[in-house]
């Protein structure tokens, strides 16, 4: 008894609440929270750099449709490629929510397996296109998205926290979580603490949007914005369990290999900013 009193005992109903036979997921509710959060701060943004409000109304559908495209396929071809490219039917399930079940029907489950490299990556070709089409300065684009990205990443490891899902390594530490659905170990809460990480990275962020506010179009945030959530991501990694049986014999595990690109690319961001913005300028 003693020993089960020492950590926090882990097992929220997976709904936030239910009308009738229709329920809404905490995860679900989270994502929309931290997607409406992110449409309102990019719409505060535009409005006070003075962005024509055309120019806006666009860029909420290319984001959205950019991160769940992004993400589904990310998880899907990135953490289970032998399942999900071994038949039609799973190429089906990896595009639409829902499930081939034995019996021959097919049920709505959602979409079950959501990866934020995917995520990250929908989002930059969504991005782009939206670029295409508005012809905005490119940077100018990023960089605001960039601003607040870290809020809406917060409320997603939030989403799984509900979930007991991303769960971290046996510990003993006095805070770790003993996630009932998932065995009764305490573990470390590795969704708490990206959670966490991202909240302040998005107090970072707006802290030097409000310093050095000319910066935005150099692709200094978008940067800033990479590099903070994937170095972290990478570190944190060695706090969490193994996601899937492939990764268990890896030096490094696929959420670390897919950091290191995102890294990179944001160090580079930050330190060419005029070279970039020169690049991305409006036509």
């Amino acid at each position: 008894m003693e020993y089960i009193l020492s950590f926090i005992l882990w097992n929220p109903d997976l709904y936030a609440f239910k009308i009738g036979g229709f329920g809404i997921r905490w995860y679900s509710l989270c994502w929309i929270v931290g997607i409406v959060l992110a449409y309102f701060l990019v719409k505060h943004l535009y409005k006070e750099q003075k962005v024509k409000d055309e120019y806006f109304d666009p860029l909420f559908i290319y984001c959205f449709i950019g991160i769940l495209a992004g993400a589904r396929l990310g998880h899907c071809l990135f953490y289970e490629p032998t399942y999900f490219l071994s038949s039609w039917d799973h190429i089906v399930e990896m595009i639409l929510p829902i499930r081939h079940m034995a019996d021959g029907s097919w049920k709505w489950i959602g979409y079950e397996g959501l990866a934020s490299h995917g995520g990250t990556l929908g989002l930059m070709i969504a991005l782009y296109l939206y670029y295409r089409k508005t012809h905005m300065n490119l940077w100018h684009v990023l960089d605001d998205i960039a601003i607040a990205t870290p809020i809406t990443a917060c409320f997603i490891r939030l989403g799984n926290l509900m979930n007991s899902e991303i769960i971290g390594k046996v510990t003993d530490v006095p805070w770790a979580f003993i996630f009932e659905r998932v065995d009764k170990v305490p573990r470390h809460p590795g969704q708490l603490y990206e959670a966490i990480a991202y909240a302040l990275f998005f107090l970072i962020g707006w802290y030097f949007y409000r310093k050095r506010p000319e910066k935005v179009g150099t692709g200094f945030f978008f940067g800033l914005c990479l590099t903070l959530i994937f170095s972290f991501r990478f570190i944190i990694e060695y706090t969490k369990d193994v996601q899937e049986s492939f990764e268990s014999g890896m030096l490094i595990n696929m959420g670390q290999l897919l950091s290191i690109p995102f890294i990179a690319i944001g160090i580079a961001c930050m330190i060419g900013g005029k070279w970039m913005n020169r690049l991305g300028a409006k036509r």
